[in-house]
This record gives structure tokens, sequence and C-alpha cells, in this order.
């Protein structure tokens, strides 16, 4: 009985590393592009698990920055969550994300010690991922080419890339949603 399981275990390891493996290969091959940012599990896991605690029973909603690196080719590195409350105190004492801009220098100087930039934004939501109009009106980093993404459910539902609100912003209100593209945009590592 127990070999059996054993054997089941190595099936399910050599499916998981086969799926990766051919899904990589064929992507090269067939020269699908590289995604824009991506992520370690670990990292993306505790900072969703961080943003779900920070809701306090999904009363509020909750958000961070991701910083990391950003190289001159290749996909932008998340290496960390600095969550909003924890740089401007307020920012969800109303229930819904209000960052104040004066706080910004706080979050440079964090960067700055830790040789990294800002990569994107995340925040809840209590329902879909889809971009409220303040969300749209007034993004966290008004500057083209930010990341913004949402977590449905308070960061309780599905977080992974395929059921998460990924969006670009690309100046003078306008946004580019990436959330249903067949290409990859933010992949878990």
């Amino acid at each position: 009985m127990k070999r059996g399981i054993e054997v089941d275990r190595f099936r399910l390891l050599w499916s998981s590393f086969m799926h990766w493996f051919l899904s990589r290969f064929f992507g090269w091959l067939l020269g699908r592009p590289e995604p824009r940012i991506v992520c370690e599990s670990a990292i993306w896991a505790a900072g969703v698990r961080e943003l779900g605690r920070r809701t306090l029973g999904k009363r509020r909603e909750s958000g961070a920055f991701l910083i990391g690196e950003v190289p001159d080719r290749g996909p932008k590195i998340i290496r960390a969550f600095v969550f909003y409350d924890d740089i401007d105190e307020r920012a969800l004492d109303s229930g819904i994300v209000k960052f104040n801009g004066n706080h910004l220098p706080k979050l440079w100087e964090l960067c700055s010690e830790k040789g990294l930039r800002v990569v994107a934004d995340i925040h809840v939501h209590p329902g879909g991922y889809g971009q409220s109009a303040s969300d749209r009106a007034d993004p966290v980093m008004p500057r083209a080419g930010h990341i913004a993404f949402i977590l449905p459910d308070f960061a309780a539902g599905k977080v992974d890339p395929g059921g998460i609100g990924q969006y670009e912003y690309r100046g003078n209100g306008a946004w580019v949603d990436h959330s249903r593209t067949s290409a990859p945009f933010l992949e878990l590592r």
C-alpha cells in the first residue's frame, strides 16, 4: 500500500514537471512572449495572506506596493510587498484604499535602502476584480506604464494570475486591461 502512494506521488510530481517543462519548451519554440512581471510563489502567497489579514475579517480593503527589480531587459521581478498602511497609517481608515501621496517619500527611502523600485501596486476588492471608477480616475502611481493588480473577494478567493485584475496605466486616465490576455503578464514561479 505504501509503495502505491509513493508511485502516485511520483506520478504527480512527474506530471507537474512535464507540464511546466513542455509549456516552457513550446513557449520558447513557438515564440511565446516572456511575462512582463514575475514573482516567487512564496513571496506572492505570503503577501496575499497578509493583504487578507489586513481586511480585518473582510470589513475593509487593503493594499500594497510591490517592490523589486526592474531590469533593462526581461521581466520585472517582485521581491517584496510594502503595505499601504505601513507607509500611510490612515490609508485604510475609510474602508477603501485612500493612500495619501504625501507619504511616498517613505516608500522611495525604503526602495533606495534596498536597491529596489516600485514594480506595481495591488489591492483587494470585496467582490470581483474589476476596476472601480475611483481606481480608474485616481491611480496610486499616476505614471504611464504603472501596473495595478486587483484581488477579488478580499483576497480570500482565487488570487493567482487568471483570477485577478491586471491593469496597465497608459496616462491621461487611460488603462489597458490585461486580466484575460492569452500572453503571460504576471507569472508566479
